[in-house]
Formats: structure tokens, C-alpha cells, sequence
């Protein structure tokens, strides 16, 4: 198996688990993930998931105050489109995407393309815990999509 990466795995229904996952692809519709407390190994259907979090660390820092402006970053102008997504639980997140959304435009973006299972985004604060964040489509409310 290829090189193991820590995450963070949140699901729809709140829980959350750690672990590592090793060859992730954004064509297959399950994560392979290995339990960080039991070294459990299992397949989770990410229609089941919110987001998978890729991170430096498993514990995190909790004295870091997450930056959620998108001047946070000195290399913002390299990250892609901003973005601000809204997920049906009510939480909120802001990131730079690259690429073409795969989700229906207008001013706000909506309704994801059936082929789309997801899509990553940069955390706007590049001293976060975060390295980088697959976001579910099926987790999402809106998105709003700032483009120049």
C-alpha cells in the first residue's frame, strides 16, 4: 500500500474519527482508513461522511485560532477560486478551490453533478492543522463561489 496520511474523518451524523488512510482517490466511493486508537483498518462509504480532513497532526493545536479570512495566506492568489460552503448541518467553512466546480453555477453554487462525489479545498489559514479538506457533496447546503 502507498504512503499513509493522517485525518481527520467527519461524518453526517457528528462523530468524528482518527486515523490514516493510504492511497485515497476522489474516484472511489468508500475511504480505507485505519482506526489511530485501535488500529482497526475498515471501509467507510463516504456517502456516509461530511469531510475528511487531512492533517499535520492527529492531536491539533488548541490554542491555534483558525484564520478564516481569505487575506490570511500569502500565497492566495496561487490557491484558486474562494469559496464558502455552507453544509446541511449548519456548520461553515472557507477555502480556495482549483479547477472547475463540479457543481451547477449561478450565484451561488448548488445541486453537484452525479458523477461528482467531492471535491478538495485549501484552508484559508496556512498555519492550521489542516493540510487540505475533501469535501463530500452530499454534505453540502450551498456553496458560494467568489470568482474574479
Amino acid at each position: 500500500m502507498g504512503d499513509a496520511e493522517k485525518v481527520v474523518v467527519r461524518f453526517l451524523n457528528g462523530k468524528m474519527v482518527k486515523g490514516v488512510v493510504r492511497n485515497f482517490s476522489v474516484e472511489t466511493n468508500e475511504l480505507h482508513f485505519e482506526d489511530a486508537g485501535t488500529a482497526d483498518e475498515r471501509r467507510i462509504p463516504l456517502a456516509e461522511l461530511k469531510a475528511v480532513f487531512f492533517v499535520r497532526s492527529l492531536e491539533g493545536d488548541h490554542t491555534h485560532r483558525e484564520k478564516k479570512a481569505f487575506g490570511a495566506r500569502k500565497d492566495a492568489d496561487h490557491l484558486g477560486k474562494k469559496i464558502y460552503i455552507k453544509f446541511k448541518d449548519g456548520e461553515n467553512l472557507y477555502g480556495f478551490f482549483k479547477g472547475d466546480l463540479p457543481w451547477k453555477q449561478g450565484y451561488f453554487v448548488s445541486e453537484p453533478h452525479s458523477s461528482s462525489l467531492g471535491f478538495f479545498i485549501t484552508p484559508t489559514d496556512n498555519e492550521s492543522n489542516n493540510i487540505r479538506i475533501f469535501i463530500i457533496g452530499g454534505s453540502i447546503k450551498d456553496i458560494t463561489a467568489i470568482v474574479p
